[in-house]
């Protein structure tokens, strides 16, 4: 599934709450309608982001996916600002 994406954070090699912090940073500066791509090799990163969709009124979870990507397992995260 390839899903087009208006800016990527790449949060690999960060521990929880970082991949979060990044991506909110990110997400408060993206125009509605625009979709940020989040890269992590937390494998927590997966439940804190659908919270943290479920939680930002503006904020849809697109898609989550797993890659492997340099030998490591990369979680994607696709969040739309609505």
């Amino acid at each position: 599934m390839e899903i087009k994406y208006d800016v990527e954070i790449d949060a690999r090699g960060l521990q929880c709450p970082m991949p979060i912090v990044n991506a909110r940073k990110a997400f408060q500066e993206l125009p509605s309608g625009q979709t940020l791509r989040v890269l992590a090799t937390d494998p927590g990163s997966v439940n804190d982001f659908k919270g943290w969709a479920n939680m930002v009124a503006d904020a849809e979870l697109l898609a989550q996916e797993t890659a492997e990507l340099d030998g490591k397992t990369v979680y994607v995260h696709y969040i739309r600002k609505k």
